[in-house]
């Protein structure tokens, strides 16, 4: 009987690598991963009419509401909390006039594109068809962006966006890239530090060899402005920042400085004292009231801004590899830190994972890892939200040790990653 079966696959494989063959293909995978977030949202539907613990995601009904605004003729900001673009709530306004699961409908929907960008970008760095497919099942098939989307969140949108520059940059479509790199800066601020490793990216290969030529200081900045100063960067930034200025004189026209407060200041001088993951947080708690509380909300901007610019210049030869790095580095390093800001770097990691040389039991070692510090932050969070007790200190101190086991992970994956010699079959064999 098992020779039967053997025999009955291509190639004399086993049943279950033709079967999971068959379920990597690529049409199967994506149609697949789809179905279940349809299946999720449709559960939720059920689930809020039903029972007391509701699935629709608070800031879906914030959406909903800035929406039911505009249609009305008024602004997105009388609802309150409302803090994002215009831009999305008149996106989500079919929430008002078509069904209120429009909104989830095309975040899931964003979800599933966002793994298809990265389809395409591991094809181009060399992957064959199936191993960049079990790449994307990572998110795909990953719990936690199938309930951050099904849930109505639009963290989704931001990863299509970023993952469709990088796309787009990849394949040499300069005009495109731009115009998504405006929009995803204009629908949310982290990604503008993508701007110094983008700029460094598309110095071109001429003009790089050029360096070597001339002599003295005066030779060696113009030879620096030659290559930053360069057609593709110059074009780039004339799209970028046409769309990203563009849409914010827009807005500031329709509904003055309120847009600018609520979608870009708030959150550069934003002192969230609630716990979260910040190593920050404690500070900005027993500071809240003091007079210098403004001042150190910006000065924690400073070691973000110093790691930045260091991986910009160290990185900017591999782009997913280093907005990877940046974004980790942004979140784990924030005033604020929250579950639904891992998605930001989740969706670049796929990228970054087919050049790593780490075995597999290493790199499930660091993703235990990865949780364990969270499951060691969420126990003092609980019985401070749900018991009453005081455990500022230890939630604080459980916020040091994950962003110290988030920079160690970072640490091995450099150490670890090649930047040449793409392996075209998948480390996940």
């Amino acid at each position: 009987m098992e020779s039967e079966v053997h025999s009955a696959q291509p190639g004399g494989t086993s049943f279950i690598d033709w079967m999971m063959s068959r379920l990597l293909r690529k049409r199967a995978l994506f149609t697949l991963a789809f179905l279940i977030r349809i299946f999720l949202v449709g559960f939720g539907i059920y689930q809020d009419k039903t029972m007391v613990v509701k699935y629709t995601d608070i800031d879906y009904h914030v959406f909903t509401d800035a929406s039911r605004f505009i249609t009305e003729g008024a602004s997105p900001y009388r609802r309150a909390t409302y803090r994002y673009t215009p831009l999305l709530a008149w996106i989500l306004t079919p929430n008002i006039y078509l069904t209120p699961v429009f909104g989830k409908l095309l975040f899931v929907t964003c979800d599933v594109m966002s793994a298809y960008l990265m389809h395409g970008v591991l094809r181009r760095r060399g992957l064959s068809c199936e191993a960049a497919c079990r790449y994307c099942s990572l998110w795909l098939l990953n719990p936690l962006p199938m309930g951050v989307s099904s849930r109505g969140n639009a963290e989704s949108v931001l990863a299509a966006l970023v993952l469709g520059t990088l796309s787009c940059v990849e394949g040499r479509r300069l005009p495109a890239a731009a115009a998504l790199y405006g929009l995803s800066v204009h629908m949310k601020i982290y990604p503008a530090t993508y701007a110094l490793p983008i700029a460094l990216s598309l110095q071109t290969r001429e003009e790089a060899g050029a360096s070597g030529a001339g002599g003295g200081d005066r030779g060696s900045m113009v030879r620096l402005v030659r290559r930053l100063l360069n057609r593709d960067l110059l074009q780039f930034a004339a799209v970028a920042g046409g769309v990203f200025f563009g849409l914010n004189l827009l807005f500031y026209h329709m509904y003055g400085w309120e847009f600018l407060q609520e979608t870009y200041l708030y959150h550069l001088t934003r002192r969230d004292i609630r716990h979260n993951f910040s190593p920050y947080f404690y500070m900005l708690y027993l500071t809240a009231e003091s007079e210098w509380s403004l001042a150190l909300g910006l000065a924690a901007f400073l070691p973000q801004l110093a790691l930045l610019l260091i991986t910009s210049l160290a990185f900017h030869s591999d782009l997913p590899l280093c907005c990877f790095l940046h974004t980790a580095i942004f979140v784990s390093f924030n005033k604020v830190c929250t579950s639904q800001y891992f998605l930001w770097y989740l969706c670049l990691l796929p990228l970054v994972l087919p050049r790593l040389s780490m075995s597999l039991r290493r790199g499930v070692g660091l993703l235990l890892l990865w949780f364990a510090g969270q499951a060691i932050w969420l126990a003092p969070a609980y019985y401070l939200e749900f018991e009453g007790q005081d455990t500022f200190v230890l939630i604080w101190l459980a916020g040091l040790l994950f962003l110290g086991i988030n920079s160690f992970i970072l640490v091995q994956i450099i150490s670890n990653y090649k930047g040449t010699d793409i392996q075209r079959k998948g480390k996940l064999d």
